[in-house]
């Protein structure tokens, strides 16, 4: 609804098999794991670097379902905290 009122829409996905099959309008792709789309708390440089592409690809792209692969790697390993569930299991063993 929003592309059709003539307002630009462009989504910054962490999943990019997902955004491949819906297609929407603009997407940018950060490979990170999921909930750090922008990246880590407080690298505010790779924040706004990530910001200003998404921004430009509001500006550049033309054909609908786009999807831009950003050159950003997330430079640690992740590990999923379960809110201590893994010290938990670690003490049960």
């Amino acid at each position: 609804m929003l592309e059709e009122a003539g307002i630009p829409t462009v989504v910054v996905s962490t999943a990019r098999d997902i955004s491949a099959q819906v297609k929407p309008p603009r997407t940018v792709f950060v490979n990170a794991p999921m909930g750090n789309t922008f990246g880590k708390p407080f690298d505010r440089a790779r924040q706004r670097a990530i910001l200003l592409d998404a921004m430009r690809a509001l500006e550049r792209v033309t054909v609908g379902g786009t999807l831009i692969d950003l050159p950003y790697e997330w430079d640690a390993e992740f590990d999923l905290d379960l809110g201590g569930a893994r010290a938990s299991q670690a003490a049960a063993t």
